[in-house]
């Protein structure tokens, strides 16, 4: 399981290091594709299958699901992760999510999410000062 947050900087050549305790689980190889929250997100090949195999029983006949089906499959990319764990960020995804030099990755159980680390400030701070409220949804429907 992926779980934690760690802050690192993207290096002239547009890459990030993964997490030292992060590297072993995600292997040689990632897919990186649109967050939801303007963040990235990160999947190891297996996590991305799981992920394509349940858009794929999207409708095509619904605008929204066509949408998000085309949100995070034409945002895929497939990176490889060099020998000191570093992938490298294309320039688009690196624009969408905003990403400047520091850059928080957050495991997120099967996955890694990669914030600009102004916007995770921001959007962590919002979700502290509501996490009562949002532990209340959870145990209504019996998570928590």
């Amino acid at each position: 399981m992926l779980i934690g947050e760690y802050t690192h900087k993207i290096d002239p050549k547009k890459r990030v290091s993964l997490p030292a305790k992060f590297r072993k689980e995600m292997g040689k190889k990632v897919i990186i594709t649109h967050g939801l929250d303007s963040c990235l997100s990160v999947y190891t090949p297996s996590e991305w299958k799981k992920v394509s195999e349940k858009l794929a029983q999207l409708s095509m006949g619904q605008a929204d699901q066509r949408s998000f089906n085309r949100f995070l499959l034409a945002g895929a990319v497939e990176v490889d992760i060099d020998s000191v764990g570093r992938m490298l960020i294309p320039d688009f995804l690196k624009d969408y999510a905003k990403l400047k030099t520091n850059v928080v990755v957050t495991g997120i159980h099967s996955h890694i999410e990669l914030w600009d680390e102004a916007s995770w400030r921001v959007y962590k701070k919002k979700i502290e000062s509501n996490a009562d409220m949002l532990a209340e949804k959870l145990g209504e429907i019996g998570v928590i």
